[in-house]
């Protein structure tokens, strides 16, 4: 049994978060294109006789039509209830950082949104900080391998 909180490789562990940070990014702001069954009956070649499969386009459709949005809203959603459980700076930074828009800098969180300013030094170890925590979380949930983002041991 492990004593202790993991130690994580930074940059493993910044890459695997950012990784999901975009996911919830693309899901946010990429619009979900519904299905359409089509009117029109296509014909399909059968070489031999049945195949023993039933197809029911309309079915399929509509459970991707209300499936996909729905996992994508509980994504968000988990994404959203792990930043909440950030400190207020850690919050502000990975808000405004990873969940707003893509255009936005490492720079101008530290020099423009957080207030007072801070150095780019004290900006890292607050995100880095922000992204153990969410590493941490991210595992309990499934969505990242702790082994994986470990530090090893020399030897």
């Amino acid at each position: 049994m492990e004593k202790g909180l993991p130690e994580l490789d930074r940059r493993k562990t910044q890459t695997a978060v950012e990784a999901l940070l975009e996911k919830y990014r693309i899901y946010k702001t990429i619009t979900f294109e519904a299905r359409e069954a089509s009117m029109t009956a296509s014909y399909t070649e059968r070489f031999h006789g049945p195949t023993n499969v039933t197809s029911d386009q309309t079915a399929q459709i509509a459970v991707h039509n209300v499936d996909v949005p729905a996992t994508r809203r509980a994504y968000c959603e988990m994404i959203e209830s792990i930043v909440e459980r950030l400190s207020e700076r850690e919050q502000l930074v990975i808000r405004e950082r990873y969940l707003k828009q893509d255009d936005v800098f490492d720079y101008k969180v530290y020099n423009y949104i957080l207030d007072p300013p801070v150095s780019k030094d004290t900006y890292t170890k607050v995100r880095t900080k922000a992204f153990y925590k969410m590493a941490l979380a991210l595992a309990d949930r499934g969505l990242l391998m702790l082994g994986e983002l470990q530090k090893r041991k020399p030897g």
